[in-house]
């Protein structure tokens, strides 16, 4: 046992060497993620709907870490092939993949529009899907990857008025599972981080509601919001060699939510 427990090391947690595939990551808790891999030391290349990229680009090589950006939509298919080959062709390797780009509509289950279903399926549960699968071809011939998808408390929970989004969050826990069964003999991990209620400018309204706010604080055990922060440990570990025997698993990371 001793000679087994030598073996560990806090540079586990290191992740020198290591290309990360962000998508989503311009913004919010998805440019948090690309931020805390390359302080871990990770290279980014980060998949964004958007062009204006000189904060995130300045805060990763800050880091002394390399960024890509690539602008594009997911939820076209058909550019899925051409992110992995981007990212190759600038890296020669894909060693992470965080699945963050999503959406959220809100409506009334009765007055929901099915072109508002579509476009949160898309982007939410096909995209990461579609791109798992891409991607996950070059870690099978490299014997080694870590796929980590993002999820939420709808990935447990029903809520109200967005039944898209919690289908489709719902839906990245089961397909976080289904692709570990098969793809753990590769040496490839693929788990999920469901983050509960974080400080973020989509958050910001339910937060300036007194009402809704309260009731929010009465159920978290730690009595607060997470700050983004909060959730980057998480990111480092699952696409860290500390989590190589972590496979198939949806982190919670929420302040004790649903232990009430």
């Amino acid at each position: 046992m001793i000679n087994e427990l030598n073996k560990f090391s806090l540079d586990f947690f290191r992740l020198d060497g290591k290309v990360a595939i962000v998508t989503g990551g311009n913004t919010g808790l998805g440019q948090g993620y690309a931020v805390a891999l390359a302080k871990a030391g990770a290279d980014l290349f980060i998949v964004t709907y958007d062009t204006n990229w000189d904060e995130t680009r300045r805060l990763i090589e800050k880091e002394g870490r390399r960024v890509v950006f690539y602008q594009t939509d997911l939820t076209d298919r058909a550019v899925i092939k051409d992110v992995v080959q981007v990212c190759q062709d600038a890296y020669g390797k894909i060693d992470i993949l965080v699945n963050n780009a999503g959406t959220i509509r809100r409506a009334p289950l009765l007055e929901y529009q099915a072109e508002d279903w579509d476009a949160v399926m898309d982007i939410n549960l096909n995209a990461v899907y579609f791109l798992s699968q891409e991607v996950a071809k070059v870690m099978v011939k490299q014997k080694s990857g870590k796929i980590i998808n993002i999820g939420s408390m709808l990935s447990f929970q029903g809520g109200k008025f967005i039944p898209p989004y919690t289908a489709s969050k719902h839906g990245v826990a089961g397909i976080t599972k289904a692709f570990a069964n098969e793809l753990g003999e590769y040496n490839i991990q693929i788990n999920a981080i469901a983050p509960g209620y974080v400080k973020t400018d989509n958050t910001a309204p339910i937060r300036a509601d007194e009402k809704r706010n309260a009731e929010i604080l009465s159920r978290i055990p730690a009595n607060r919001w997470a700050d983004p922060a909060d959730v980057m440990g998480a990111v480092v570990f699952l696409a860290s060699k500390g989590s190589e025997y972590v496979n198939g698993h949806i982190l919670a990371v929420d302040g004790g939510w649903l232990a009430r």
